[in-house]
């Protein structure tokens, strides 16, 4: 059931739901921070934790400056309207800018993918070299990365539907870093005494 064109409260709410998750979902760099942050030297009289942060705020800000003002002056040209998912697909004219806008989509997409797959290709070929004794050569990593685009790429195609699941997973992926972990890293870390204030 889609509450998009329902301008009740329920519906609102649910948009307004949906709308975090999103968020959530498109903000879902925290995966390879900690890839990064691992990989950067790190001693205790300069720990990898300052630098992290800065780039991780500076990081968000860019994100932020990108994306905002496209949101902004969307909602400012179009309103309140029910545009649709792939605003590329709902405009007609002029031709040569939809084509040039869907080719930068394409652009981005290929960069970022493979840097937020990063984890998830190295995690693949780990288990691939280490359990199942394969070789660790250029030809295995290239056969890995292309069927994993290939499955992501199939999954996409196979579920039109999936600018909908958006929600769900971002706050499927936003709930347990955000919420349920800290509340059970916490207690671990500073041992706080039962029953006390803390």
């Amino acid at each position: 059931m889609s509450f998009r064109s329902d301008h009740s409260a329920l519906g609102n709410v649910f948009s307004l739901f949906n709308a975090l998750g999103n968020l959530a979902f498109a903000y879902a760099g925290h995966n390879v921070v900690l890839e990064i942050q691992a990989a950067i030297p790190s001693t205790p009289e300069k720990p990898s934790k300052g630098p992290m942060w800065r780039g991780v705020v500076v990081a968000y800000i860019v994100v932020a400056a990108c994306y905002f003002p496209v949101a902004i002056f969307g909602y400012w040209v179009f309103g309140n309207l029910n545009v649709g998912e792939n605003i590329l697909i709902k405009l007609n004219e002029p031709a040569w800018l939809i084509a040039m806008a869907n080719l930068f989509v394409v652009i981005h997409l290929i960069g970022s993918y493979q840097i937020y797959a990063m984890a998830v290709f190295d995690m693949i070929e780990t288990l691939l070299v280490r359990k199942l004794k394969f070789r660790p050569t250029k030809f295995l990593r290239f056969v890995v990365r292309n069927i994993y685009v290939g499955h992501t790429m199939f999954t996409a195609i196979t579920f039109p539907f999936f600018n909908n699941l958006l929600g769900y997973f971002g706050g499927f992926a936003f709930a347990p870093t955000t919420c349920f972990l800290p509340c059970m890293i916490w207690p671990t870390i500073r041992n706080p005494r039962r029953f006390s204030f803390s």
